[in-house]
């Protein structure tokens, strides 16, 4: 297989015919060139839209009560309810599998529904969220100052985290934002953090660059709430099903405010968890709708080079059939043949890896160069693993398609291959 002898006769036989060969080659080359950049592409969609996820509890959902449609205990059809703060403690004592229960509420403004906030001469109209110290563990965000702790939330604290577009507003480019005050619904409050979200995919309630986060109980008398509870954002302990605990809270909340257990409409709910999982399926589909597509072009080509092979075997009939009678082995024509045929197909296969792998980074280069931001497509790649199986396959392949050459060249008798005219 790796005598000089047999490379340098490889090397005439391929050349004898250039076009022929570049042209059998180039479907090789194509198709592996084509599965690269698509298995790439399909990275850059799956890390665009994880990345926009950020570091978000995937193991969470969320909960809120709507209008009741079965009547129960006495109570008519089409009750309104609200949750409390009674029902934070009650879930945590009840439901041990909750690692982090983030109840929260919205402010409204009266007119628009929009919340006036002023600074000085400034104006902004914004969403303001009630918050519980644990928000940050369910959406992490990066922060400038401090996020709420549970001093604030205990002493009804007048303090607010305000958002990347709240501070372009209300303040100065380089002014000192921590510390300042604003004024929410015609009270002070002081800024103690400015945060940037570190994800984009999921908002609840408006943008969240726009939204200013003060202490849930401020925000409820703030409001004169009282003890009303928006909903609730609840992130499972880990190894457990959030669809199962999502299903147990609101059975443990329909017991607590006398709905019915069959009531289906009364909560309104979204498990991100389930989501989450929907999600990564459809990138598991995606990519191997990717490798059934890119294979199969591989394939074509693979299929063009056991042909061109078949007619290169059928023109040097007269020659294999002199090696027989010269003691040449079957195995030895065999291998002959199959070399010609993985070599060509490697060759030509390595360079569309190549190719591809190029035109990646290059695309990749220029998204980073040109500072292109896009919450769909992001850092487009392909991995070692993946660069490997394609190798492997271009291996494999090349010495399938040789095969089928290689046993009709030791099919012939080499008394019938000397008697052929070429």
């Amino acid at each position: 297989m790796f005598s000089r002898d047999n490379w340098q006769e490889i090397f005439q036989t391929l050349k004898k015919n250039k076009i022929r060969t570049l042209l059998t080659a180039f479907g090789v080359f194509w198709g592996i060139f084509m599965l690269i950049i698509m298995l790439g592409s399909g990275a850059g969609l799956e890390n665009g839209i994880s990345s926009g996820m950020g570091n978000f509890a995937t193991n969470s959902f969320f909960i809120w009560p709507q209008r009741t449609t079965i009547p129960y205990k006495g109570f008519p059809r089409g009750r309104w309810f609200n949750f409390n703060n009674d029902d934070i403690d009650a879930l945590r004592a009840n439901i041990p599998e909750i690692k982090y229960l983030a109840p929260k509420i919205q402010g409204w403004a009266a007119g628009d529904g929009s919340n006036n906030t002023i600074r000085k001469d400034k104006t902004g109209a914004f969403t303001i969220k009630g918050e519980f110290p644990e928000w940050d563990k369910v959406d992490p965000m990066e922060i400038e100052g401090r996020f709420l702790n549970q001093f604030d939330l205990d002493e009804r604290r007048k303090v607010a985290v305000i958002g990347t577009r709240v501070k372009e507003v209300l303040f100065e480019p380089g002014e000192t934002v921590i510390g300042q005050s604003i004024q929410i619904q015609g009270i002070y409050f002081t800024v103690i953090g400015v945060f940037k979200p570190l994800n984009t995919q999921i908002n609840f309630g408006g943008e969240k660059e726009q939204t200013i986060y003060i202490p849930l109980s401020t925000l409820q008398k703030t409001y004169n709430y009282g003890n009303v509870v928006g909903w609730f954002s609840v992130t499972v302990n880990d190894g457990e099903s959030a669809a199962a605990i999502e299903e147990k809270t609101m059975k443990f909340l329909a017991s607590r405010h006398s709905v019915s257990p069959d009531d289906k409409e009364a909560f309104g709910h979204f498990n991100l968890a389930e989501e989450f999982e929907q999600m990564n399926g459809l990138f598991a589909g995606i990519a191997g709708l990717i490798w059934i597509v890119g294979t199969g072009t591989l394939m074509a080509g693979v299929i063009g080079i056991s042909n061109i092979m078949l007619v290169i075997v059928r023109e040097r009939t007269k020659e294999i059939g002199i090696k027989r009678a010269l003691g040449a082995t079957p195995m030895q024509i065999m291998t002959q043949i199959i070399t010609e045929s993985v070599f060509l197909t490697s060759l030509s296969g390595y360079i569309g890896l190549v190719a591809g792998v190029g035109l990646i980074e290059l695309i990749n280069f220029g998204l980073i160069q040109f500072q292109i931001e896009s919450d769909m497509f992001k850092r487009p790649e392909v991995d070692f693993t993946t660069a490997l199986s394609a190798l492997a396959i271009l291996i494999v392949s090349g010495a399938l398609a040789g095969i089928i050459p290689a046993r009709r060249a030791i099919s012939i008798k080499p008394v019938d291959a000397l008697r052929t005219e070429n």
